[in-house]
């Protein structure tokens, strides 16, 4: 058998930085982006690029773009995939299925949530930074899979997680919403701290519930395709 090179995975990092900038809208839907322009912006060739817009594709985030119009008209790339409103309230009622049955679990035995992933959400809210603040709901929601001693709900909750980031990264544009997450988190994290599995369920099918109605309404509110206005992706 032939030795493989041990060395980073340049695709993945491209994917990863490209899957930030469409969480966060610097990517927004109905945006069209070349693999030329995205190289250049990360300082990479072409096929790092190239390999990642496919996975992207793959996981239904970015689409072709659609046939320009007039005489020979034709395909001017790739563009990033429109919120599909249906598709993320499914997410959400499996993901809320799931983070009620981590809470219960969770509160069954007492368990008492790092109080520093709280702290760590609340500062990524003052600073406005909103990756921040989508990496930071993910430690708290991981902590109570975790705490759930059931290793079945974090697999299962984080296949779709790329799609509920970007959600999120929708729903976090509208700076209402941001205090509020953690004012929940905090509360459920008590209810699970004093073993009320009752209130806990309780209160994560409300949050879960409030959030998927709040991006609904949120994306009902838009028309069109909303175009970022320059050609940042990553900062």
């Amino acid at each position: 058998m032939i030795q493989l090179e041990t060395t980073p995975d340049l695709a993945d990092q491209v994917y990863r930085a490209l899957l930030d900038a469409i969480s966060e809208g610097s990517l927004a839907p109905g945006r069209r982006i070349t693999q030329e322009e995205l190289a250049e912006q990360l300082a990479v060739s072409r096929q790092p690029v190239m390999q990642a817009l496919r996975l992207l594709k793959k996981d239904g985030f970015v689409q072709d773009a659609p046939v320009t119009s007039g005489p020979g008209g034709r395909s001017r790339g790739l563009q990033v995939a429109p919120l599909d409103a249906q598709w993320i309230a499914h997410v959400y009622e499996v993901r809320g299925a799931l983070d009620a049955l981590a809470v219960r679990l969770a509160a069954a035995r007492r368990t008492r949530i790092d109080p520093a992933l709280l702290t760590q959400g609340r500062d990524a809210v003052r600073r406005g930074d909103i990756k921040a603040m989508i990496d930071a709901d993910l430690a708290f929601h991981r902590a109570l899979y975790q705490a759930s001693q059931n290793p079945l709900i974090e697999q299962s909750a984080l296949l779709h997680w790329h799609h509920i980031r970007r959600a999120m990264g929708e729903a976090l544009q509208s700076s209402s919403l941001r205090a509020s997450v953690w004012d929940e988190h905090e509360a459920m994290a008590q209810a699970v701290a004093s073993g009320d599995a009752e209130r806990a369920e309780t209160l994560m099918r409300q949050h879960s519930g409030q959030a998927s109605a709040h991006l609904g309404a949120q994306m009902d509110a838009h028309t069109g395709t909303a175009v970022a206005p320059d050609n940042s992706v990553v900062r």
